[in-house]
């Protein structure tokens, strides 16, 4: 079953591109047409494209991995937000962090130095001070959430990247380029969709047209941890029986026969044949 189709995009606003004179050439197959010196794209490639970058989202969340989504620009902050937050997924709507992925360690003991600021604040070790200096504590605090918060979480880097808009996330895209993590992106006409590894041709603009694509992408990796839970579930229940079976009493198996047993026995049975002789003997006379 489609997770999206022609009208839901086509109501959706997501086939309009830009300008043709902002236009990169790189982007002509997705372009179905123009019209009033406007770019359209061609749907029925955004169909096929949103279906094949969803099935690929739902295996990595599937396996268990992260995908960082990243959209700093007014019209998909909200969006974005919500639809990652909804799946449990990291997200940046701020300003991207230079080196975000490239010089990860740096940015994990900026998020250790917000989780350092809890614990104090926490114990009350931060009350002693002047009113002043908890201020401006306070202020650090917060401008470190704003930057930081929706990746206090991740512990290592991402398996994958879903932007919107690869022109204003080009940092976050050349990061991704750099350490080989695939990019998955709604790309617009006005775009280069060649450092992008599943291409989503359509409107970046437009509030719906991203509502669209990523409700259609999220609904996938909900499906992929929905099938991983699942399956942990069955691996578990599995276990717990192999455990019972290796928990039962064993039947005890019949003595092994050996020479020495074969020895004795046969022994025996001729002192037994030689007492009867003895008692018939005893018994003629």
């Amino acid at each position: 079953m489609s997770r999206t189709n022609f009208e839901q995009l086509l109501e959706a606003g997501c086939h309009f591109g830009h300008l043709k004179r902002k236009w990169n050439p790189a982007m002509a197959p997705y372009i179905f047409m123009e019209r009033n010196g406007i770019h359209i794209i061609d749907l029925h490639r955004t169909v096929n494209n949103i279906e094949e970058a969803a099935d690929a989202l739902k295996q990595i969340a599937k396996s268990g991995k992260r995908i960082l989504f990243v959209a700093t620009k007014k019209q998909a902050k909200d969006i974005v937000a919500e639809k990652a937050a909804s799946v449990g997924m990291p997200y940046v709507i701020e300003r991207w962090p230079g080196g975000m992925l490239t010089n990860f360690p740096t940015i994990r003991k900026a998020v250790k130095k917000m989780a350092n600021i809890d614990k104090l604040f926490a114990d009350g070790t931060y009350d002693k001070l002047s009113k002043r200096e908890n201020l401006q504590i306070r202020r650090k605090r917060e401008k470190l959430e704003k930057n930081l918060g929706s990746i206090a979480d991740l512990t290592r880097l991402p398996s994958a990247l879903f932007v919107v808009d690869v022109m204003k996330e080009n940092i976050a895209v050349h990061e991704a380029n750099r350490l080989g993590i695939p990019v998955f992106a709604i790309v617009d006409t006005n775009s280069n969709p060649d450092n992008v590894d599943f291409v989503i041709p359509a409107n970046d603009d437009a509030t719906k047209s991203i509502e669209v694509i990523l409700g259609a992408c999220c609904d996938a990796i909900a499906e992929g941890l929905e099938e991983r839970k699942a399956e942990k579930s069955d691996m578990e229940a599995a276990n717990e029986q192999n455990e019972e079976v290796a928990d039962a009493p064993k039947a005890k198996k019949p003595a092994r026969r050996t020479r020495k047993n074969a020895k004795a026995e046969e022994t025996t049975e001729a002192a037994v044949e030689e007492a009867a002789k003895e008692e018939a003997t005893e018994a003629a006379e």
